[in-house]
């Protein structure tokens, strides 16, 4: 099955595991960019194409540029992966995946999370800062949950949590599984 692997990333993680996935399924790798340059026809070649890009503020960054492309490629497996430095088994990522797609997507787009980290060094200086502020905020949170802390703690530095494993779903349903 001819597939395309479409990602954008800003700090490394997103471009990780979409190289990981582009490996396992011998699969064309496009950055979002170089993506959006490509005239409609290009996508027709392909039976199976995925976006990935990182998680902020609840959402799948970037993800109206795939969805609007979507809407005519309903014939093709259709799959989004969201990167983000929550670990996989936190419950605010089924919260995510819920809001991402619509009940008409979902009939022909599957959603996956992968959890990442957080790489400061190679973040921009707006998210930066807005990841300092919400560390800032919650560390000062009188009634802070043990959730909150342990958030607070964990993305207060940068820290890798990517691993392989999690592109096993993904493959399986690019590949025609469920």
């Amino acid at each position: 099955m001819k597939t395309l692997i479409i990602y954008t990333s800003q700090t490394g993680f997103t471009k990780k595991y979409a190289q990981w996935i582009a490996e396992r399924m011998h699969a064309d790798l496009l950055e979002l960019t170089e993506a959006r340059k490509k005239a409609a026809e290009f996508f027709g070649e392909y039976q199976a194409i995925a976006y990935g890009g990182w998680a902020m503020a609840g959402t799948l960054v970037k993800l109206k540029w795939f969805l609007d492309k979507a809407a005519a490629w309903k014939d093709k497996r259709l799959a989004v992966f969201c990167v983000g430095g929550s670990p996989h088994d936190n419950p605010d990522v089924e919260k995510m995946l819920g809001k991402l797609l619509t009940d008409d997507q979902r009939q022909y787009i599957a959603a996956f999370y992968c959890q990442g980290g957080f790489n400061y060094e190679k973040m921009n200086l707006p998210s930066r800062l807005a990841i300092n502020m919400f560390v800032g905020m919650l560390k000062k949170k009188k009634d802070a949950t043990e959730a909150e802390k342990t958030m607070a703690q964990m993305i207060a530095s940068s820290y890798d949590i990517s691993d392989i494993q999690y592109t096993d779903p993904i493959v399986e349903y690019l590949q025609g599984g469920k």
